[in-house]
Order: C-alpha cells, then structure tokens, then sequence
C-alpha cells in the first residue's frame, strides 16, 4: 500500500489544477468560471458540470493572502521609510490602498487555488463514487 500513490496514473495533475484555479477558472476543464461573483463557489462548473459543492477552502484563502501580503509589504514600507522618511500620513495613505489593492487582488486567486487543490486531490467528497484503480 506505500506504492499506492506512486503506481497510478495522476488524471489531476497538481500544478495544472493550481494553474487553473489561480485564474478562478474550473479545475477540470478549464473553461468554466469558478467562483459566482466575488468569493462565493459556483455548486457546478457552467461548462463542463464538475461539482464543486465538496469544497472547504473556510479560512485558508484568508491567511495565505494575508501571508503573502505581509511578506510583499513589510520589506516595502521599511525600504521607503528608511530611504525617503515620508509622514506618517503619507505611509498610512500609500500602503493602506497597496495593502486593500493587493488583498482585493489576491483573495479570490487564493480561494480559486485552494478549491482546485482539494479538487485535484480528491479531498472532502471531489471524486467520491470513483473506483481508482490500483
């Protein structure tokens, strides 16, 4: 049973279900749009029919934006200060919309790519009722 992964075929192959799902576009086929507005997931894909009602992306898209914000702005908002010593106000004004900006940007992405993670990995019911052969 330790081979069990290594000896199939991926039909979901990782990197391609990421790629898509950064694009909120659907896993499996690629064409279908993913999310229903904002952040809300589509139950279907309006293409292709995949269910994505399994999913449980919860708070994972929240903190991986709020990792990846953190790491792309600390660095900036010392360089500036150190480099050009702006007020406060100014530095409120200019990482406070960068910080909004890349937040609004990056959560739906984060959110798109977790689902397609899950649906890639068969996780939370994505693929139940499949027989995987050995």
């Amino acid at each position: 049973m330790d081979n069990y992964r290594d000896d199939m075929i991926d039909d979901r192959p990782v990197k391609t279900a990421i790629l898509r799902g950064l694009r909120c576009r659907c896993p499996n086929c690629g064409k279908g749009r993913m999310l229903d507005g904002y952040l809300k997931v589509r139950d279907t894909c309006p293409e292709c029919g995949e269910t994505y009602s399994h999913h449980r992306a919860d708070d994972g898209p929240a903190y991986l934006t709020i990792l990846v914000v953190g790491h792309i702005l600390a660095p900036a908002i010392l360089w500036v200060f150190i480099a050009y010593r702006p007020s406060p106000m100014t530095m409120i004004a200019m990482f406070g919309a960068g910080t909004l900006a890349l937040s609004l940007l990056l959560l739906p992405m984060f959110k798109g790519m977790i689902v397609a993670i899950q649906w890639s990995r068969r996780m939370h019911g994505f693929g139940a009722g499949e027989i995987v052969h050995d």
